[in-house]
């Protein structure tokens, strides 16, 4: 009988110093992959500073040469864009181009030899529901130089159709994103990482964004394979590069095209309003519009709609890509007129014309 109960206690005792010795290692291989997912991650500094408008967000490394991709946003609206790295070394990100569907967006570092998070090593299956994951992000800010961003443990809870909003503004992508329970919803966390067990990239983490029906917060990212595509989009040309600062600028009330005062130079091109028998109202634009493109030019401003427009010459054909009411729509303005402003037509103020 003692022999027994000694033989049970023995192993016992060899089994919790398994489990033990199974959490250690769990412990230090997860730090061990967090470090190697955190060289991988930049801090992006640029437009902002304001409330609402926080001069800052995260991106992932996705190539040795420093090709970044981060979410779309007025922060890189800005005349310089600062990445720094794991390492605390900074580099100036130049804007390649825009994904507007995706709201993604394109970063060129004049880098080379970096660690970058691999697509081959990438599963194309959906992460299951429940899996674990690492978000690594510069949460609220809080890492600068070579400090380490910061790093929250999670479980994906779903994978469902994105339906979300930013104050009015239904956001246009429509493809499923990954739902964690970690809060990333937060300034800062916007272009981050989440990452699985084994620091494999699965999906970057998304804006701040309200859900559509419920009005609550929402913590998720977008996959992989969206980053992919809209990686491979960007380079190619599919979506264009920004305008060049350096371009003349074209007043987009000569297409009968009134957009929202530029507080802030750094406005997001809502139209305002539109003049009656101008081109901009027989293509059926309409207040609260939002401009995402010209002639497949990503804008994110008033001035960069009216730097886009100045690159081309009279007669041009225009076309513009707006977002309404989260639909993405292309629109035909026909050919570009002189630089002028319409004299014969009456303004439209919010379906209200005026002499």
């Amino acid at each position: 009988m003692i022999a027994g109960r000694v033989g049970q206690l023995v192993v016992f005792l060899c089994l919790a110093t398994s489990m033990c010795s199974l959490a250690r290692a769990d412990k230090a291989l997860s730090k061990k992959i967090i470090a190697e997912s955190a060289e991988k991650v930049v801090k992006i500094y640029g437009a902002g500073g304001l409330r609402g408008l926080e001069a800052y967000q995260s991106g992932v490394l996705v190539a040795s040469e420093g090709h970044v991709l981060t979410v779309m946003s007025t922060v890189l609206d800005a005349d310089q864009v600062d990445c720094v790295l794991d390492n605390g070394v900074r580099y100036r990100g130049t804007l390649v181009g825009v994904d507007p569907r995706r709201q993604i967006a394109l970063l060129a570092l004049d880098a080379e030899d970096l660690p970058y998070f691999e697509f081959t090593n990438t599963s194309k299956k959906p992460i299951v529901v429940g899996a674990r994951v690492f978000a690594l992000s510069n949460l609220f800010g809080v890492a600068v130089g070579d400090e380490r961003v910061s790093v929250q443990h999670g479980v994906v809870s779903a994978h469902v159709p994105l339906q979300a909003r930013r104050g009015g503004y239904e956001i246009p992508f429509r493809g499923n994103v990954y739902i964690v329970d970690c809060t990333t919803n937060n300034p800062g966390s916007p272009g981050g990482a989440l990452v699985d067990l084994e620091g494999h990239l699965i999906g970057m983490l998304g804006k701040e964004l309200r859900a559509s029906n419920t009005g609550l917060w929402l913590s998720y990212a977008i996959p992989v394979q969206e980053l992919l595509q809209s990686y491979e989009d960007i380079r190619s040309g599919v979506v264009s590069s920004p305008p060049p600062q350096d371009a003349t600028s074209f007043d987009p009330t000569a297409l009968g095209l009134v957009l929202v005062p530029d507080l802030l130079n750094r406005t997001p091109p809502f139209i305002e309003s539109v003049w009656s028998g101008s081109p901009a109202e027989k293509a059926g634009l309409a207040p609260d519009d939002l401009v995402v493109a010209v002639n497949g030019r990503v804008v994110q401003s008033r001035d960069a709609v009216q730097r886009a427009l100045g690159i081309l010459e009279t007669g041009d054909p225009v076309n513009i890509t707006i977002v309404r009411q989260g639909d993405v729509v292309d629109v035909d303005l026909g050919p570009l007129p002189p630089p002028s402003e319409p004299s014969d037509v009456m303004r439209t103020q919010n379906g209200v014309k005026e002499e």
